[in-house]
Order: C-alpha cells, then sequence, then structure tokens
C-alpha cells in the first residue's frame, strides 16, 4: 500500500508466486498483536489478503485495504468471503472504529508518514493498538547507495522527494508516534536478510504502541 500514483504497477500474481515469504514473515507478528475474537481490525496494506484470512480464522472482524486495486482484486478472489477495499493510508475516513490497526511490510511505502499516522490514530478506539512491522532504517542499503551512485555518474540531480521509500531509526518513528498521540509500548529494529533470486532478482522494525 503506497501513495496514490495512476498506474497500479503492482503484480498480483508475481506478488503471490515469487513474494508471499513477504506474508509468511508477517504472520509471527499476529502473534504480538494477540488479537481477541470478536474485534475489529483494520489490515493495512493487506496486499493479496493472506494475513488478513489469519486474522479471520482467528475469530475476528478484519478489514482489509490496500491502495493497489491489483492486490485487492486478487485478495477478492482468493478470499470472497472477507471484505476488502481499496484506500489510501494517508486518506483513511474512520473515527474510532478500529480495537487495532495492523501492517505488514507497507508503511516504508507511505510518505508523508506523521500524515498517515493521524489516519491511523483517529481509526482506534481508545486503548486501541497499533502494530506494525515495515523496512528501518539502513533497509537495503547497498542498493540505495548504488542508485545514488549512478545518478552521479550519469549526472542527474538526486531529488529527495522522489525517493520511493521511508525508511526512519526507532527514535524517529516513535518520536512521531509520541507527536500523533500514541504511547510506544515496544519497538525493535532487527535485520532480517532476504537474499535476492538468481541473476536478475533486483529486477523483479517492529512497531507497538496504544492510543491513549
Amino acid at each position: 500500500m503506497n501513495n496514490k500514483i495512476d498506474n497500479d504497477n503492482w503484480n498480483a500474481n508475481l506478488y503471490d508466486s515469487k513474494h508471499s515469504f513477504v506474508s509468511k514473515f508477517g504472520e509471527d507478528l499476529i502473534d504480538l498483536l494477540a488479537p481477541k475474537k470478536g474485534e475489529y481490525i483494520l489490515d493495512l496494506g493487506c496486499g493479496t489478503g493472506d494475513l488478513s484470512y489469519k486474522l479471520h480464522k482467528l475469530g475476528v472482524n478484519v478489514l482489509g485495504i490496500d491502495n493497489s486495486e491489483n492486490m485487492v482484486e486478487q485478495a477478492k478472489k482468493k478470499y470472497p468471503n472477507l471484505k476488502f477495499e481499496v484506500q489510501d493510508a494517508l486518506n483513511l475516513d474512520y473515527n474510532c472504529e478500529f480495537d487495532a490497526v495492523f501492517s505488514n511490510a507497507t508503511l516504508h511505502w507511505v510518505k508523508p508518514p506523521k500524515q498517515a499516522l493521524y489516519c491511523i490514530y483517529d481509526a482506534l478506539k481508545h486503548n486501541g493498538k497499533f502494530v506494525a512491522e515495515f523496512g528501518g532504517k539502513g533497509n537495503v542499503k547497498k542498493i540505495t547507495d548504488e542508485i545514488h551512485n549512478q545518478l552521479e555518474k550519469l549526472e542527474v540531480e538526486y531529488k529527495a522527494e522522489l525517493f520511493p521509500w521511508y525508511f526512519p531509526s526507532i527514535g524517529e518513528y516513535s518520536t512521531l508516534m509520541e507527536e500523533v498521540g500514541f504511547r510506544v509500548i515496544f519497538a525493535q529494529h532487527f535485520d532480517r536478510p532476504t537474499p535476492l533470486d538468481g541473476d536478475h532478482g533486483l529486477k523483479c522494525s517492529v512497531i507497538v504502541c496504544s492510543k491513549g
């Protein structure tokens, strides 16, 4: 789920066949969420719906949202009994509706981050939980450094606002959350090396807090 774009470049079939590890890594995040039966949970950046389905099997009422129409259509085909919608994390219009907001491998695509946090905060009930995993400071650094090197060689000006990702430190993101109103309970920055697949592999931090 990323900032609104004119063309949806997400390939849902490729995502399911080659990047299913993203959802598998997110299963541990559900344990951290510790959902209770009957709770209302927003899966922000649901992709093709696998983690929304796992939440559903635990007895919660889950709404999966993603900014990619391709991803949402795939999720609806795979899990027709669940509710999925196309929405932008920067323009959510919920007010105290969810017991928890859950997000896996999404928020590093969302800028400006503080605007998204305000939307997430407003969506939560009092004492609601926000549990998320996304890329942190130093993520894919070798790749991004080389992009900068190549731009310099081509004498192309680097513009930070065009950089597609947001990789904050724990301190930076925790500060943003506290400014919005969250109480940060647990935050961890961990390494998760992910090998690129084959010669053309390139072609193709946990945050827990509560409202109140």
